[in-house]
């Protein structure tokens, strides 16, 4: 019977390694200012590559490589009006990765310095970096 209670530990434990490190997975959302683009990699596999807005002329998009902060799914601008900012990653200070309505400016920088994205876009990379913060990298070149 002992053995038995170990032999079924065992197996529990190797049935669980893998579901621990899938939901560990290593994601960066690498930031081009030039190009207006990002490219999302899931355990360094390119997942995804969508167009953004970042920082217009007279605001700037920090450059770096941030960790995700704070997270909020409903959010709205504390400085710009009220503007709603769904699915927010804020990565430095008041700057953060969030859905836009404004889907049709997306690929040229039109924002305050936040990086904009289409909402379903910005709803699928929430889920993904909430499911794996700690391993998540924003990384803004230009």
């Amino acid at each position: 019977m002992r053995k038995l209670g170990w032999v079924v530990a065992l197996v529990a434990l190797v049935i669980a390694l893998p579901m621990s490190s899938a939901l560990a997975a290593k994601v960066e959302a690498k930031i081009s200012l030039s190009t207006q683009k990002m490219t999302v990699y899931v355990d360094g596999k390119k997942k995804y590559k969508w167009s953004i807005s970042t920082a217009k002329p007279g605001f700037r998009t920090p450059v770096g490589t941030f960790r995700p902060k704070r997270m909020r799914k409903v959010h709205f601008s504390n400085k710009y009006n009220n503007a709603p900012m769904p699915n927010s990653i804020f990565f430095l200070g008041g700057y953060a990765i969030h859905g836009t309505n404004a889907v049709s400016k997306l690929g040229r920088p039109v924002s305050h310095g936040c990086v904009r994205l289409a909402p379903g876009h910005a709803r699928k990379l929430f889920n993904l970096v909430k499911s794996n913060k700690s391993k998540s990298r924003i990384i803004v070149r230009r």
